[in-house]
């Protein structure tokens, strides 16, 4: 088994999107910090399960309510 060799670790981590690049100890942080967001979304959208029929069925009531709004204030407008 080679030896632990924390500078080599350091120089092969390098993250690249788009025009942004980290390498070294930046691009282990945000590694890291995405893989705790990642945990965290999935662990707030399971709990957010047994409700979310009920946003989403809210939510679409909302929208056709606005959208039928617009449509009389451009009849009564006209």
């Amino acid at each position: 088994m080679p030896p632990f060799d924390p500078a080599r670790i350091l120089r092969a981590s390098s993250l690249r999107y788009g025009k942004f690049r980290a390498r070294g100890v930046p691009a282990i942080l945000l590694g890291v910090s995405a893989i705790v967001l990642s945990a965290g979304t999935v662990r707030a959208l399971a709990a957010a399960a047994p409700s979310l029929a009920d946003v989403v069925r809210e939510t679409t009531k909302l929208l056709e309510a606005a959208r039928n709004n617009r449509a009389e204030q451009r009849r009564l407008n006209a």
